[in-house]
């Protein structure tokens, strides 16, 4: 059953059942400004657009009995010249089975009496609240003996050190904070507007108009739990996880400092986390005065076999920059042994200290035996030319020879005096440069490292503390979602620059 009046329509759906009409749904709704100036035909087409939209998932699919005292809609459906808008309405109709039956107005008396429904007073639209808000329903079930107001104070002031108790006490029973003079009241005045108390919680307005309760302190791990680590959450980043946490309805001042911290203790988070740049150790540079007193050894390789060899091994004086190489076979702690014994001591004397890798043929114990045997320590730019550092000379090209260089057209003297006093001004000269190069190298070391540590992520580790291990091979085989961390392990010792011992794997308990 439809109707329209000068300014609503109405109508009713039912079903007719043993002869009698059984009513399912009643709607209506005014007319805007522009359709109060329809005709009288077309404001009874729309009540029953505004019918069939109300209720299509009723009568798709049904036969459908439309009752209406406007006669002039039966031919309406029918006529090929109506107005556009007219058309467009008999088109929505045509998805429907619809028939229109013609009945007096006295019989259609409910649709008729709801599009004459008018409000007499109209009254403004008040969107301060959203719609969360406005539609949210709430009960909370007080005893008798919980509303006198002694029992209601004494309860209100009990908060302990909940960081909300000032406010609460001050809504709930006018109880003033400590020191309530001055700016401090001024502020404390002006923030409490935005709380409102609804026993027992209290809740906070927030930016976005919606109340959101304010959380204790011993819940704060629950929420973050519930919208971060739990199967639901997503163990997203910190301002994500604030989101969710705004979206479930509660607040506290330092949820995005609790949220932080709250993430970088997330176990799962950790496993699945990947390292980087900013995970490194601070740079711990090595300088030394003397040349060929440090040396710095590494293999390189595989190579493609040329003569039967397919690695080398390098050695390098921190000093000059000076370089051995030795091509090898096999990539074991012979070719180490081998190097030492007819290059590095023969040709260079006995070195101080020998840095490399950690590589297993390094540590090898004949490696280490042949070190402490002749008293070396193992240890896991210049403004010249290593060369100049070594030799106290610049290195002579053949090009220099062939297309006489200036040094290539002096003849030699061999008068002794005059060499030796030669000879002796450039071991001076020699001493300079190579203290020159010293202090190059520790300034460019030193900025360096400033630049280097800039970047990082400062990290400080303590016997018995629990770390995961990261397990770089794992790149190596397929699995995305394979956490590349094992552990936790037990920290056994500390060592000097960064390095840890670590001890036996600790067993993990469900939480």
């Amino acid at each position: 059953m439809c109707d329209a009046s000068d300014y609503a329509v109405g109508a009713v759906l039912g079903q007719r059942k043993e002869k009698k009409l059984h009513v399912i749904y009643y709607a209506s709704r005014t007319l805007d400004e522009a359709q109060c100036n329809y005709a009288t035909t077309e404001k009874e087409l729309l009540a029953i657009v505004f019918a069939f939209e109300k209720f299509r998932s009723y009568l798709v699919g049904s036969k459908v009995i439309v009752h209406t005292d406007h006669a002039a809609l039966k031919y309406l459906l029918s006529k090929k010249d109506a107005k556009p808008r007219l058309i467009r309405w008999i088109l929505l109709l045509q998805e429907f089975d619809l028939k229109i039956v013609d009945r007096k107005g006295a019989e259609n008396g409910v649709a008729d009496h709801l599009s004459r429904m008018r409000i007499e007073e109209s009254i403004p639209i008040d969107d301060s609240l959203p719609e969360e808000t406005v539609y949210a329903v709430s009960a909370i079930p007080i005893s008798r003996e919980e509303t006198t107001p002694r029992a209601t104070t004494e309860r209100r002031i009990a908060f302990g050190a909940t960081w909300y108790r000032h406010i609460a006490n001050y809504l709930a029973a006018d109880i003033e904070p400590p020191h309530f003079y001055g700016y401090k009241k001024k502020k404390f005045l002006k923030d409490i507007r935005f709380y409102f108390w609804d026993e027992p919680y209290l809740y906070k307005k927030c930016q976005d108009g919606l109340f959101r309760k304010c959380v204790p302190e011993e819940e704060i791990a629950g929420i973050l739990h519930g919208c971060h680590g739990s199967a639901y959450a997503g163990h997203f980043p910190t301002f994500k996880t604030v989101s969710k946490v705004l979206q479930a309805g509660f607040w506290w001042p330092t949820m995005f400092k609790d949220a932080q911290a709250f993430i970088s203790r997330c176990d799962a988070c950790q496993r699945m986390g990947n390292i980087s740049k900013r995970n490194e150790m601070p740079q711990n540079f090595i300088l030394e005065v003397e040349v060929f007193d440090v040396w710095g050894i590494d293999f390189m390789g595989p190579f493609p076999t040329s003569f039967g060899d397919q690695y080398i091994l390098v050695a390098v004086d921190y000093v000059s920059k000076w370089v051995e190489a030795l091509a090898a076979p096999t990539n074991d702690s012979s070719v180490v042994i081998k190097m030492f014994k007819s290059i590095i001591f023969p040709r260079f004397g006995v070195p101080r200290v020998v840095i490399s890798d950690g590589g297993s043929h390094f540590i090898i114990q004949i490696f280490a035996n042949l070190l402490k045997k002749y008293g070396v320590r193992h240890k896991t730019p210049l403004g010249t030319t290593p060369f100049h550092l070594v030799y106290g000379k610049a290195c002579h090209l053949p090009v220099e020879l062939e297309y006489k260089a200036a040094w290539a057209v002096k003849e030699l003297n061999f008068n002794l005096k005059t060499a030796a006093e030669r000879r002796l001004i450039q071991l001076n000269e020699l001493e300079k440069i190579r203290h020159l190069a010293y202090e190059n190298s520790k300034i460019y070391k030193e900025k360096t490292k400033a630049l280097h540590d800039r970047k990082i992520v400062s990290k400080s580790f303590a016997a018995n503390d629990q770390v995961l291990l990261f397990n770089s091979r794992l790149k190596l085989f397929p699995g995305k979602l394979r956490s590349r961390w094992s552990g936790s392990f037990k920290i056994k010792e500390v060592k000097p620059y960064g390095a840890v011992v670590l001890g036996t794997l600790v067993e993990e308990t469900s939480p």
